[in-house]
């Protein structure tokens, strides 16, 4: 059993090194474009499904409430966390509607609409974020695979190319954190690097 669980870590180490290095410019993008949309008064919106919907909360809670630094609170809204909206949504109308109703009801142009889907091509997602850019927010995506029809709509895509969705999650929650904490530094701490 030990060396199945270092297998997994390595795998797991792996497919982290292969993602940096094929989205480390592309995560400076992304952490540029939150930093100016924060400064600017706008808000991000975080949504996904199943494990991406409870990344999509746990990174709103790391904006709204603080990461590493005491500083002021982040607006931040995860819109996987209304069910009586979900579900409403899904009953009334169709479940591929759920993020962009809501994104119609809330969003305003400035905002980042961030997307999150190990395949790529999770349909509520998609409309979520087509939508978004109908709307004029600056779209970002964390995906899997190929990036699927999702890479192919935002603004800014953050793929991990792998097949495993866990190994997609784990690499997913680490960038986050890095945008999460590189966003921190540059509203608070005035590095010097740029």
């Amino acid at each position: 059993m030990e060396d199945y669980i270092i297998k997994i870590f390595k795998e797991s180490n792996r497919v982290k090194d292969i993602f940096i290095n094929e989205n480390l410019g592309n995560l400076v993008n992304v952490i540029e474009a939150i930093t100016a949309t924060l400064k600017a008064g706008n808000k991000i919106l975080l949504f996904g499904n199943g494990g991406s919907a409870a990344d999509a909360q746990h990174l709103a809670a790391e904006f709204v409430n603080r990461f590493n630094i005491e500083r002021p609170p982040l607006p931040a809204i995860a819109l996987t966390t209304d069910t009586s909206i979900i579900t409403s949504i899904g009953n009334d109308y169709d479940f591929s509607e759920i993020f962009s109703k809501q994104i119609r009801a809330i969003g305003q142009p400035g905002d980042i609409a961030w997307g999150i889907s190990t395949s790529g091509n999770s349909t509520n997602v998609l409309k979520g974020l087509e939508m978004a850019k109908k709307m004029e927010l600056i779209t970002v995506a964390f995906t899997g695979k190929e990036g699927g029809d999702i890479a192919k709509v935002v603004d800014y895509s953050i793929n991990v190319s792998s097949n495993s969705t866990a190994r997609i999650q784990e690499a997913h929650i680490t960038a986050g954190h890095v945008i999460c904490e590189l966003v921190d530094i540059k509203l608070f701490q005035k590095p010097d690097f740029k």
